[in-house]
């Protein structure tokens, strides 16, 4: 009797063990990919605000008189406010995409707990029905 109880317990921790480690899996897998993307959309964002300033600065050494002072004041007020939307609209997307992995991990969790009272529920279903023979 006692060795079938420790046999049951140890089958069940290993099924235990064995889904944690592979939710954990899952959850690396979650997070890395989702900070990737979070990368790439930096360095896209990155990449095309230097390719505009650069333009920009290019632009601002071969200006030579006021009218193209002037026109280059306007190019950098209107570049700033491109470059802030830009940013804006990237934190945006990088919001959701942090958004839907938190809520791919809070899914995960929510399996993890409903097989550990699943795994402490069935024995004790089982004990009672036993009991009630």
């Amino acid at each position: 009797m006692n060795t079938q109880i420790n046999t049951q317990f140890n089958e069940q921790f290993l099924s235990f063990s064995k889904q944690f480690a592979d939710n954990a899996f899952k959850a690396q897998a979650l997070t890395l990919n989702s900070l990737q993307t979070l990368a790439g959309m930096q360095f896209k964002t990155l990449q095309e605000q230097a390719e505009v300033s650069s333009q920009f600065v290019a632009e601002a050494l071969e200006t030579r008189d006021m009218d193209g002072v002037r026109s280059l004041w306007e190019k950098g007020t209107s570049l700033s406010r491109d470059n802030a939307e830009r940013a804006l609209a990237t934190s945006q997307e990088m919001l959701a995409v942090t958004q839907k992995t938190a809520e791919s991990l809070a899914a995960l969790v929510q399996e993890q707990r409903q097989a550990a009272n699943e795994a402490v529920t069935a024995p004790v279903a089982a004990a009672k029905k036993k009991a009630a023979r």
